[in-house]
């Protein structure tokens, strides 16, 4: 068993990245810039869009964090997302999720202009990808097709289980899976809570990827010999014996399940980091794509 390092993974890209912002420093360039827009007090939302503009200061890029209060309305945040849309030094910009019920989260991704949507949430962004097109790749998915490459997990041909048809996470990986290139040329299928007898599916499975957000639901008596499993699960679990009161828990039972995995992420330190890394990645993209448009 060999355990697919995000954590390390990650800070390997931002290293990357870091290199080539001080490539475009030493040219006399404009760094990215990458600012995120919050609404609410959200503690998880908060504790995440910190670690971003975090990641933002390691690899040299300019950001801006837009702090909303929770009774802000839709016009107000369309308003916000047209100023930042309008705002050339802005390269790439992002709406954390969840927002506040009086607000359309549909009407706020299709308000945000595809070239600065970094999340690669927007219609626009989604078709091409489907289409296999250049485009942003949602992070979470941007982050577990480069862990795959990164460690050389042979993709090609192999059956690949989706649990879970988020559009964040499960559809886009279904189709990342399925393209033709490496990571992909899988056959896949994309299971969910309406799927009958999933563990018949499981069992069956070469490379399983789970965001289901239930702790501990794959076990070891779903997977084969040899599998590579891709815990996207995300859970805080009560627990007393811990200082914070809770530890945060995978879709997968890694204990038993890692003894018959050839790879598998770990909760956390798997996928997690690669987000933030990958969200980068874009935003760098995102510049180069916007001096190309203006050459």
């Amino acid at each position: 068993m060999q355990l697919l390092d995000g954590k390390k993974t990650a800070e390997d890209i931002k290293g990357e990245i870091a290199a080539e912002v001080q490539k475009i420093k030493d040219n006399g360039g404009k760094v990215p810039h990458l600012a995120a827009v919050i609404v609410g007090n959200d503690g998880a939302s908060l504790t995440y869009v910190g670690s971003k503009v975090k990641a933002c200061e390691r690899v040299g890029f300019e950001s801006t964090l837009v702090k909303l209060p929770s009774t802000t309305t839709e016009i107000e945040l369309l308003n916000k997302i047209k100023e930042l849309n309008e705002n050339d030094d802005i390269d790439g910009f992002i709406v954390q999720l969840p927002l506040p019920e009086q607000i359309d989260e549909q009407k706020v991704l299709m308000a945000v202009d595809p070239s600065k949507d970094v999340d690669g949430f927007h219609p626009e962004n989604f078709g091409k990808m489907a289409l296999d097109m250049s485009t942003f790749i949602p992070a979470t998915p941007f982050g577990i097709l480069e862990l795959l490459e990164r460690y050389g997990v042979e993709t090609k041909g192999k059956h690949t289980v989706v649990i879970g048809r988020s559009h964040i996470v499960g559809r886009p990986m279904s189709i990342l899976m399925g393209r033709k290139g490496f990571p992909g040329n899988s056959t896949v299928t994309l299971t969910h809570s309406y799927t009958k007898n999933i563990e018949e599916i499981t069992i069956q499975a070469d490379i399983i990827i789970t965001a289901l957000g239930v702790p501990n639901y794959l076990k070891a008596d779903m997977v084969k010999d040899g599998v590579v499993v891709i815990d996207v699960g995300i859970t805080r679990v009560p627990d007393d014996s811990n200082a914070k009161g809770y530890v945060i828990t995978g879709d997968v039972d890694f204990e038993n399940v890692s003894k018959k995995s050839s790879f598998i992420t770990p909760v956390p330190g798997g996928v997690g980091p690669m987000t933030i890394a990958m969200l980068l990645k874009n935003t760098l993209l995102a510049r180069e794509m916007r001096i190309a448009r203006k050459n």
